[in-house]
């Protein structure tokens, strides 16, 4: 009994230093320029996340797959963190979210020249807005049924819809449509301006499993380490080399 009870605890010895010596699994869906594996270092997101924790001392490697199976794979130790995520409080029951180490900002796009204005949602009851289907961008702005809303299947429609004069506003994070804007919305960029006035402001986390032994040194040392690249210029350094991603 004696002997069987001390192979057990050196066996979950063993196993608990393997886990700890083990590169983070961190996963992302595909949101560019945020994350995507085919821009360099696996987009912005990845980058300052991968960075931050090299520096707090733990290596990582950096998976894609569709946004339900990475929730799933978290909740179920496949991964040890997901490197982009709002907080939402179903999600703290089996994760620890990291301060947050950037801001989504969503702002309405309207043509130049056109006299839309946006201070409160009521102002937009007269235009059709086309927004990307299944995406939530907001609250409010989302369960508001006195809006017209027209569905299509990505950013890149709503905004080539918009620039013909079929719809009188669309909407996005503003750092992805500066992407698009940049890439494959560059024939039209100049057609379109944000509206200053954003619609929401959700801070960006690392979200951490809970079950991993190290879950808050993870967090601890990822907090810090982003402070110190904010205080030191790498944080700027790695936004500039996405500027035109």
């Amino acid at each position: 009994m004696c002997r069987h009870f001390v192979y057990a605890c050196l066996c979950a010895l063993l196993l608990n230093a393997a886990t700890l010596a083990a590169p983070l699994q961190m996963v992302a869906n595909n949101f560019p320029p945020f994350t995507d594996q085919t821009l360099p270092y696996n987009g912005l997101a990845v980058d300052l996340v991968s960075t931050a924790l090299s520096r707090a001392g733990f290596a990582s490697e950096y998976q894609e797959v569709p946004w339900a199976r990475a929730i799933e794979g978290l909740q179920h130790d496949r991964y040890d963190l997901t490197v982009a995520t709002w907080f939402a409080p179903e999600r703290a029951v089996y994760g620890q979210f990291s301060d947050p180490y950037f801001t989504n900002t969503i702002r309405f796009i309207r043509k130049k020249g056109s006299h839309v204005e946006f201070k409160q949602l009521s102002d937009l009851r007269p235009y059709l807005i086309s927004v990307v289907r299944g995406y939530a961008y907001a609250p409010a702005f989302d369960s508001d049924a006195s809006l017209k809303k027209h569905p299509v299947t990505s950013f890149a429609s709503a905004a080539r819809m918009l620039a013909l004069g079929r719809v009188q506003l669309t909407l996005e994070d503003e750092t992805v449509a500066q992407h698009a804007f940049n890439g494959e919305l560059r024939d039209i960029r100049d057609e379109l301006e944000f509206l200053p006035k954003p619609l929401s402001e959700s801070p960006l986390h690392i979200l951490v499993r809970r079950s991993h032994p190290q879950h808050q040194q993870i967090i601890d040392g990822f907090n810090q380490a982003i402070r110190a690249m904010q205080a030191d210029g790498t944080y700027q350094t790695i936004l500039k080399r996405h500027a035109n991603d």
